[in-house]
C-alpha cells in the first residue's frame, strides 16, 4: 500500500492524501495527521531543534517552563537563543541583549553552557545518523538528511522513519524538534520552519511553486535585508515575481546570484546532502616563542590567523556568525570567549574586529597562545548574498581578489598593511 498519510501520535498510515480541514486520525482521533500525495516519494529532510539552548535550560529547570528565557551574554552581549515565550515579545537570535531586555524586561537571562548543549546535540543528531550516513550537520541543533533507498533498512518510507525519530527524541531527551520533508534541501529547510515548535511539514514538488509565490524574497536563502531591499526596488517583492522574471535579466542584474534566484524561485535546488560538509567549526591558532602581554603584540599574532582562517572559509565555501577567541595563559589555563554576529561572515576583517573586541577584557596578563575560530559554520550560499556596499561585502570582494593573486603569484604577492605593521612592531625573538 502506498503511504500518503501518517498519524504523528499513533503512527497509523493511510493511502488517501485528501481529507477535510479538520481531519482526524481514524485510529486514535488525533488531529496531527501528515498527508501529501508525494509523502512516500520524498527523501530530503531538515531537522531543527526548537529553541535549542533555551529548551535545554527549561527542561533542566522546570520552574522556568512558563517564563520567558533568553540564553546569551551580558548587557553588551547578544541573544544566542530565545524561548518561544520570549519570542512573543519580539526577542530573536543575534539581537543585542539591551534591546532584548527592553522588549522583554521580565526575561530570565541564562549564560550559555555549551558543554551541556553539545551532549544533547550528540544524542539528537546521533539518533538521526542511525537512519543513514547521508547526514549533513549545519550546527549543534540542525541538520539535513537524505533518506533515499532506506525504506527496507529502516522499515518504511522516509516520512514514517522521521515521525518515529521525532517521537523518540522527545521521549528520550525531553526536547522537541521540527522536521521538514521535501524533494530538495532548500524546500526541506523552509518546510521545517512552517510549523514550529514540534512541527512536521511537507512540501511536495507539485505544490512547491504555488506555496513559494506569495512569500517575500527575503524567505530565500542568501537574501538578507540589504539584498531584499534592492530586489524590491527593482520590482521583485515576492518569490513569484522572481519566478516570472526572465532569467537573462536576473543574471544581467545580479550575476551568478541571479541564476540562483531563478532556480530557487522555481523550487529547484541541486545541492546534495553532503556528509563531507558536516563541520561544526574551524579554527587557527599559534603558540608564541615568548609570552605576550600587550594588545599590540597579541593583535599582531591574531591578524595572520584571521587571514588564514578566512581564506580557508572562502575556499571551503562556508561562513559563520558565531566566532570564538581562544587564549592560553602562562599557567596553561584555557580562556575562550564567543560572540554571535547578526549575519555570517567569512573575511579576515570581520574575524579580526570580533577577535579584538573579545580580547579587550582579557588584557593585563601574559599569554602563550592565541586562536580564532568559527563555530556552527554554514554554506556561504545560504548566508545573505554579498552584492551590496557594506563593510563585509567590500572586504569580501577585496579578500577574494587577494586570494586569486596569492594563488597565482605566491603567498607574499599581496601583504596587508596590518600584517606589515605587525611585523615591524613585534619584538625581536
Amino acid at each position: 500500500m502506498a503511504i500518503k498519510a501518517i498519524c504523528r501520535d499513533c503512527l497509523w498510515t493511510g493511502a488517501d492524501p485528501a481529507g477535510p480541514p479538520d481531519r482526524r486520525c481514524p485510529s486514535c482521533g488525533s488531529r496531527r495527521v501528515v498527508a501529501d500525495a508525494e509523502l512516500d516519494q520524498l527523501a530530503i529532510a531538515h531537522l531543527d531543534c526548537d529553541a535549542f539552548y533555551a529548551s535545554v535550560e527549561k527542561r533542566d529547570r522546570p520552574e522556568l517552563r512558563d517564563k520567558p528565557v533568553i540564553v546569551g551574554g551580558g548587557k553588551r552581549g547578544v541573544v544566542s537563543t530565545a524561548c518561544y515565550v520570549a519570542r512573543l515579545h519580539g526577542v530573536g537570535s543575534a539581537m543585542p541583549m539591551f534591546k532584548a531586555l527592553k522588549a522583554c524586561p521580565d526575561a530570565v537571562v541564562i549564560k550559555p553552557d555549551f558543554s551541556k548543549y553539545v551532549v544533547e546535540s550528540k544524542r539528537i543528531l546521533g539518533a538521526l545518523a542511525e537512519l543513514t550516513p547521508l547526514t549533513q550537520t549545519l550546527s549543534l541543533d540542525e541538520a539535513w538528511v537524505d533518506l533515499s533507498g532506506t525504506e527496507r533498512l529502516n522499515g518504511g518510507p522516509p516520512a514514517l522513519q522521521l515521525i518515529r525519530l521525532q517521537k523518540r527524541i522527545e521521549e528520550e531527551t525531553g526536547l522537541t524538534v521540527s522536521i521538514g520533508l521535501a524533494p530538495n534541501r532548500f524546500l526541506a529547510k523552509m518546510a521545517s520552519e512552517m510549523d514550529k515548535p514540534r512541527g512536521f511539514s511537507v512540501i511536495g514538488q507539485a505544490n512547491a511553486q504555488a506555496l513559494l509565490a506569495p512569500k517575500p524574497v527575503t524567505a530565500l536563502p542568501g537574501v538578507g535585508p540589504v539584498f531584499g531591499k534592492s530586489l524590491r526596488s527593482d520590482g521583485y517583492a515576492t518569490i513569484g515575481d522572481l519566478a516570472r522574471a526572465d532569467v537573462r535579466d536576473l543574471v544581467r542584474r545580479y550575476g551568478e546570484s541571479g541564476l540562483r534566484l531563478h532556480e530557487l524561485s522555481h523550487a529547484r535546488d541541486a545541492r546534495p546532502v553532503s556528509p563531507d560538509r558536516d563541520r561544526k567549526g574551524m579554527s587557527a591558532e599559534t603558540t608564541f616563542n615568548e609570552d605576550l602581554l600587550t594588545a599590540a603584540d597579541l593583535e599582531a599574532e591574531l591578524w595572520p590567523l584571521c587571514e588564514k582562517l578566512a581564506s580557508k572559509a572562502r575556499r571551503d565555501g562556508v561562513a559563520s556568525r558565531v566566532l570564538v577567541l581562544k587564549l592560553r595563559r602562562t599557567d596553561f589555563r584555557i580562556v575562550t570567549r564567543r560572540i554571535s554576529l547578526p549575519e555570517p561572515v567569512q573575511t579576515a576583517r570581520a574575524l579580526f574586529a570580533a577577535g579584538r573586541e573579545l580580547l579587550k577584557p582579557e588584557l593585563g596578563r601574559p599569554y602563550r597562545l592565541i586562536g580564532i575560530g568559527m563555530a556552527e559554520v554554514q554554506d556561504a550560499e545560504d548566508a545573505p548574498t554579498g552584492l551590496f556596499n557594506t563593510p563585509e561585502t567590500r572586504a569580501l570582494k577585496t579578500e577574494t581578489a587577494i586570494d586569486s593573486l596569492r594563488a597565482r603569484f605566491g603567498a607574499d604577492a599581496v601583504v596587508a598593511g596590518r600584517a606589515v605593521a605587525g611585523r615591524k612592531e613585534k619584538p625581536a625573538r
